[in-house]
């Protein structure tokens, strides 16, 4: 999934400050067939709230700030994290959002009118490509054609995560497996390091030959 942004009011990383849009509200897909419209009010409520920001931190595994931060809980097909803010009424999973643009915006700010798929819109980049990372200084606002365009060169890349064999969710999944394992038994970060080296190079195709 990629994460689109139109007229983005706010100084965000990466991007000039345009001209404000006349609504503030966000257009969220995980894996759904329809978009879900996310009015900027709710982000706001969710963003404020510690306990719901709370349960986001319990969620991920935060390591040096150079490092990803690895979603540790339930994940999209496209291997980003999914993040239930709230329980709302309506169409299902209302309250469902991608746990990367959740970080980004603890981080830096509501981003307005999320959603669109022109080709000139603003994207939500992973500079790391990994796409269960939550750490919003690996994130930045870049433009949707430029961004596939880095997406297709890259992945021919063996070396890059966006070339794992198990593809993005299964990437995901296998390393935020690895870091519950060494929570669960109380290992050291050191330990837990090395079960992420382990789960990221299992992936390689570079282990095939």
């Amino acid at each position: 999934m990629t994460t689109t942004v139109t007229g983005n009011p706010l100084p965000l990383p990466g991007m000039p400050s345009p001209t404000p849009p006349p609504a503030l509200e966000q257009l969220v897909l995980i894996g759904a067939p329809q978009p879900i419209r996310i009015p900027e009010r709710l982000w706001r409520t969710w963003l404020d709230d510690p306990v719901v920001v709370a349960r986001f931190e319990a969620k991920r595994y935060r390591r040096q700030e150079n490092l990803c931060s690895i979603w540790i809980a339930g994940v999209s097909f496209t291997g980003h994290g999914s993040f239930r803010a709230a329980s709302l009424p309506g169409r299902s999973r209302r309250g469902t959002v991608p746990a990367h643009l959740f970080a980004y915006q603890l981080e830096y700010g509501i981003i307005p009118r999320l959603g669109w798929s022109g080709a000139d819109d603003a994207v939500l980049c992973h500079q790391c490509d990994f796409a269960g990372c939550t750490n919003p200084h690996h994130l930045r606002l870049g433009i949707n054609r430029s961004n596939r365009n880095e997406y297709d060169l890259r992945r021919r890349n063996l070396a890059s995560p966006l070339s794992d064999v198990r593809g993005a969710a299964g990437r995901t999944r296998a390393i935020a497996a690895a870091v519950r394992t060494g929570l669960a038994n109380h290992e050291d970060p050191q330990t837990i390091e090395s079960r992420i080296r382990d789960a990221e190079a299992a992936g390689s195709p570079l282990t095939l030959w």
